[in-house]
């Protein structure tokens, strides 16, 4: 069986493969028509008034920030489950991250935020862990009630519904990802999007500046899906072979790591901000449109889950499932033995409250015990994959694996 992964662009199939080999050899990498074309296809399916695609979400989210004037010794509320993508941006600005624990859905605990806002809190990014919508309702209240900024992070939730509107648009701007584990990749990859005329014309400013990508990093990207369906994950565990071309092609710069050496100690490199270039615009518009088909697929594949291992968190009806949470006291040795059956559960979300777990807290300044559940549930977490490629015979073998081994 081929390798299941979790974060290995788990998404693609054969006509993204097809795809990023043409767009190796293409002349328009850079700019093109399909940058347009992504962003016109996102207003349209979302109704949004404005969007800007760049070449991540964190670049996304420093944009935001540097638009909303976010500066030295500002304070941004966020949730301490959460990954130092979001972090290092409000870093780069000299501002303060301010930890608010989590609920049972993964996401802010809105009975906490109040007790976090002083007179130098400028805004909340309110996070949708997994593709679980958070209490949007209750943080947009708060927002209004002390006159911040509504920030939605919908990195994990693209297409996710709150009382059946879109996440995305209850906030005052929002940002999404496509990196190579979301809800659609492009390996690197990212949009924001507002229906507010003011914030669009201050990230417009911006946004015109910036510059695209060099060719070499763009095809870096381009290979990331050839690489791993191709080599890597069909030879994953065959005598190493595939872990072998994984960390050759990552030492020899044929790919990138999804996580540079300085974000884990707190420090974005220039990498962010820069546009979206067109070759990698292609490859997300060619997945956007089968985010109905992959969210339906995640959706059944997560109820399977729920049934046959249970429900161990409240999630609402809108949810996509980028991942199923489970909580289990042994997951270490339970993700070891059922690597021995070509299924990879590490994801990275496990042990810190920042993910990964190589991220440094002190340079994030987060505190030990600052967020008693969040620290709790990180020790606890396995996350089931639900993505495309996972059929129902591989969620069958690993609930069966999973109950034989609990």
């Amino acid at each position: 069986m081929k390798t299941v992964s979790v974060s290995l662009s788990p998404n693609t199939q054969k006509d993204d493969v097809c795809l990023a080999i043409r767009e190796i050899f293409s002349t328009k990498k850079v700019k093109g028509e399909y940058i347009q074309k992504l962003e016109n296809s996102f207003k349209s399916y979302f109704n949004f008034d404005y969007v800007f695609s760049l070449n991540s979400g964190r670049s996304c989210l420093l944009l935001i920030l540097e638009a909303l004037n976010i500066e030295e010794g500002d304070e941004v509320i966020v949730q301490a489950f959460t990954c130092n993508a979001v972090i290092n941006p409000i870093l780069k600005r000299k501002a303060l991250p301010i930890y608010v624990d989590i609920d049972e859905t993964l996401n802010l605990d809105i009975t906490q935020i109040e007790k976090k806002i002083t007179k130098n809190t400028k805004a909340i990014i309110a996070q949708h862990t997994f593709g679980i919508p958070a209490n949007i309702n209750e943080i947009k209240k708060i927002c209004q009630k002390y006159g911040l900024i509504l920030v939605e992070d919908c990195a994990h939730a693209l297409g996710a519904k709150y009382n059946n509107e879109y996440c995305g648009t209850f906030g005052d701007v929002a940002f999404f990802s496509f990196g190579r584990d979301k809800v659609i990749s492009s390996v690197y990859g990212g949009m924001i999007a507002t229906n507010k005329l003011d914030i669009k014309e201050k990230i417009q400013a911006l946004y015109e500046k910036l510059n695209y990508p060099e060719n070499k990093w763009t095809n870096k990207q381009l290979m990331h899906p050839i690489i791993m369906n191709l080599f890597v994950l069909p030879f994953y565990n065959f005598l190493n072979i595939g872990k072998i071309i994984l960390e050759l092609s990552i030492r020899f710069n044929l790919l990138s790591k999804a996580v540079t050496a300085s974000e884990y100690k707190g420090i974005l490199p220039d990498l962010f901000p820069l546009k979206m270039p067109n070759s990698l615009a292609k490859l997300a518009l060619n997945q956007f449109k089968k985010l109905d088909k992959f969210n339906d697929h995640r959706k059944e594949i997560a109820e399977y889950y729920k049934k046959n291992i249970g429900g161990l968190f409240n999630i609402t009806d809108g949810a996509i499932y980028l991942k199923f949470p489970i909580l289990i006291d042994n997951g270490d040795e339970i993700i070891e033995e059922i690597s021995k059956y070509n299924i990879m559960l590490e994801d990275g979300w496990r042990k810190k409250v920042i993910a990964p777990p190589k991220t440094n807290l002190c340079k994030m300044n987060y505190k030990e015990g600052e967020c008693e559940n969040a620290e709790k549930i990180s020790d606890k977490i396995i996350i089931l994959p639900t993505h495309i490629n996972i059929t129902k015979d591989i969620a069958e073998k690993i609930v069966y694996l999973i109950k034989s081994f609990i």
